[in-house]
């Protein structure tokens, strides 16, 4: 399908039921009337968004147009009428990668070792067009459908950039903060090693279900990172393969010129030779350490974003965890991110506690 601007959206598309919504935004199911084809439709209220705001929403859906991959959620047209904008996309229906993990019988190394695959295939695709994603997280991992072996779709471009071949420089900050690379903590000119970074740290968490780097007080954290201090502690990653640790190991490297390549990473004999490399066993331990990293970052996104919508918060912030300051910014860090086990206990953080109680009927200390 074309992804040309089309003249207006109503004489194309059919509007249905609301998929989810956003400050600026809500996403809804659409049909295309001339074939029937179903597709979810980003509506953009132009009227609030500042002269800012609309170039990085120009510059989102230039992106969008230039990738095409199997393993990309893509933008099948865009669409400028007097007050808002359409991107219609993929409908993706098969959840989050990391939800369908823990829902499923089996998972093994191995499992772990296709599910980076595809997702060292998208960020190869982006960076072959010159493009860094700059957010890479669990909710930016996305499955086509519900049926088993759906491929995963990279998902969200709101904070991508295009870059000339391996330009280096100082693009401002942006990403989440547990994701972030050395370079960007540093205000070092940085370039697509971070999106491999961030698949270091997503790949950690496939295998034992918990991040490399872990602090409640976001200095510490961000010291963790800047240092390249992770390890491998006892039992669980006694029984995760060399070769998977190599892997890591080259993506988490704190020297961005020393950094793996996607294309490179794709040819780690752990991800192209996983039948004769990966274990088989089954992570009953990382599917359990997993569901409660799901539900904590489920809370602490849901908290976040009652605070942000009721509270006079700095507009550095995008979305929950999500922060980004403008191209060429010489903005210092946010000191520090809401935390969750320092809040007080106002009424709006009670009632996602007791929400959260509620819906899945276990102490919430578990998870924090």
């Amino acid at each position: 399908m074309a992804t040309q601007p089309s003249t207006r959206f109503s004489e194309n598309y059919e509007l249905k039921e609301e998929l989810g919504k956003g400050a600026f935004s809500v996403v809804r199911r659409c049909v295309q009337k001339t074939t029937g084809l179903e597709f979810a439709a980003k509506i953009i209220n132009t009227k609030k968004l500042s002269a800012r705001d609309f170039q990085k929403l120009e510059r989102e859906a230039r992106i969008c147009r230039k990738l095409q991959h199997p393993n990309i959620v893509r933008l099948h047209d865009s669409i400028q009428e007097e007050s808002f904008h359409y991107l219609v996309f993929d409908l993706v229906t098969g959840g989050e990668l990391f939800e369908d993990i823990v829902a499923r019988e089996f998972y093994s190394e191995a499992d772990a070792s296709h599910c980076i695959q595809q997702i060292l295939e998208s960020v190869n695709h982006c960076h072959h067009n010159n493009i860094v994603h700059r957010d890479l997280k669990p909710e930016n991992l996305l499955l086509a459908s519900k049926a088993k072996g759906a491929a995963v779709k990279l998902a969200d471009f709101g904070l991508a950039i295009e870059v000339q071949g391996d330009q280096q420089a100082w693009f401002g900050f942006a990403g989440t903060p547990g994701y972030l690379s050395p370079e960007v903590l540093k205000k070092e000119p940085y370039g697509k090693p971070v999106d491999i970074w961030a698949c270091g740290v997503i790949l950690y968490i496939l295998l034992v279900g918990y991040p490399p780097f872990w602090d409640e007080d976001q200095h510490r954290l961000y010291a963790q990172i800047k240092a390249g201090a992770y390890d491998y502690p006892s039992p669980e990653w006694d029984t995760v393969t060399p070769e998977a640790k190599n892997l890591i190991n080259s993506m988490l490297t704190v020297n961005p010129a020393k950094r793996i390549t996607a294309a490179e990473a794709l040819k780690h004999p752990w991800i192209c030779q996983r039948e004769r490399v990966a274990s088989v066993v089954h992570r009953q331990e990382t599917v359990d350490c997993l569901r409660k990293f799901n539900a904590r970052r489920k809370l602490k996104g849901a908290i976040l974003t009652t605070m942000l919508a009721t509270r006079n918060f700095s507009s550095k912030y995008e979305a929950p965890g999500k922060w980004a300051t403008p191209l060429g910014s010489s903005d210092t860090l946010p000191s520090s991110t809401p935390s969750l086990n320092k809040m007080p206990p106002t009424p709006f953080f009670q009632s996602w506690v007791s929400l959260y109680y509620n819906i899945h009927g276990k102490d919430i200390t578990v998870l924090l």
